[in-house]
């Protein structure tokens, strides 16, 4: 019995923690992926509360441009790539909205129109340079080789993150439930609204480093909205999809170093498979609530 315990616990070791006891790149890997969660899935809680998940990816193709003019430039650097995803986010987020202001078109069109154009851009000027494998570090990522500028970024991110929603919570939630009875009462709709785009990029252009302009807002959507199905309140949502992703990132991690799967994609999966089992199971899902009603009825 000792001996079948012993195996079990040797065979959980070398499964589950030995990957990142015994080596650095994995530390480093589930460091930033940490990080990236804490810092990200809050901000897919409200993307998912104002109905704008579909922003959060459009935006993720838009910096693609300004991280390819940094590769240009400079090769893959993380701080010019970085500077050139925030400009090239900003861009597409201002253009998009002015448009929307000033046109007859809403801002769900011009900022899909905006996000196709960057997304041809950036593939045509990494392709002008690199090889494939550029395009592919550049739009999938590589999360096993975040080295210490990386890390450094994504801790700046989260800490200006943690920072924002410290003083802007109310003003979030506000405009989450009633935008037009924040305008109402106070000048502050507009600068929140920017403001919020304005960490959306910043958390996007993190996580591209690790996963890649095409897939960095898997991190920030699919946690949060896997979170949607357990609970009502904002603040257990945000704790709930904080909790998803990190374990997401650590799975996603492990499945990478076993089976030889990409890393960026594997932590992708992983959250999607808690969203899935929770479309399932969860409270607010497809089957809790109908298995309730018909045991409500026989009784």
């Amino acid at each position: 019995m000792r001996a079948e315990q012993r195996m079990a616990s040797r065979m959980m070791w070398d499964l589950a923690i030995a990957p990142f006891a015994e080596f650095a790149f994995m530390q480093r890997a589930l460091a930033g992926a940490l990080m990236l969660s804490l810092s990200a899935c809050p901000v897919g809680v409200f993307l998912m509360l104002r109905r704008m998940s579909l922003t959060g990816d459009a935006m993720a193709h838009a910096i693609l441009p300004g991280a390819a003019a940094g590769f240009l430039i400079y090769g893959l650097q993380i701080w010019p790539m970085t500077l050139g995803g925030l400009i090239a986010g900003a861009v597409v987020a201002v253009g998009a909205g002015a448009v929307a202001r000033l046109t007859v078109q809403h801002e769900d069109a011009s900022m899909a129109a905006f996000y196709l154009i960057s997304l041809s851009v950036g593939v045509v000027m990494v392709s002008l340079r690199g090889s494939s494998v550029d395009l592919m570090h550049v739009l999938f990522g590589t999360v096993l080789a975040l080295d210490d500028a990386a890390l450094v970024l994504i801790g700046l991110v989260l800490a200006v993150t943690a920072l924002s929603f410290g003083l802007l919570w109310r003003a979030l939630m506000a405009e989450c439930l009633d935008p037009l009875f924040l305008r109402s009462v106070s000048g502050m709709g507009t600068v929140v609204h920017f403001g919020f785009l304005a960490l959306v990029v910043l958390n996007l252009v993190a996580g591209f480093q690790a996963l890649g302009t095409l897939l960095a807002v898997g991190l920030m959507i699919l946690p949060a909205a896997a979170a949607r199905f357990w609970t009502q309140a904002v603040l257990p949502m945000v704790a709930l999809s904080v909790t998803i992703g990190a374990a997401s990132s650590a799975a996603g991690l492990l499945l990478s170093y076993h089976l030889s799967m990409p890393s960026g994609p594997s932590i992708t999966l992983s959250a999607g498979a808690v969203y899935l089992l929770s479309v399932l199971i969860a409270p607010r899902g497809l089957l809790m609530p109908r298995l309730a009603r018909r045991s409500h009825r026989t009784a």
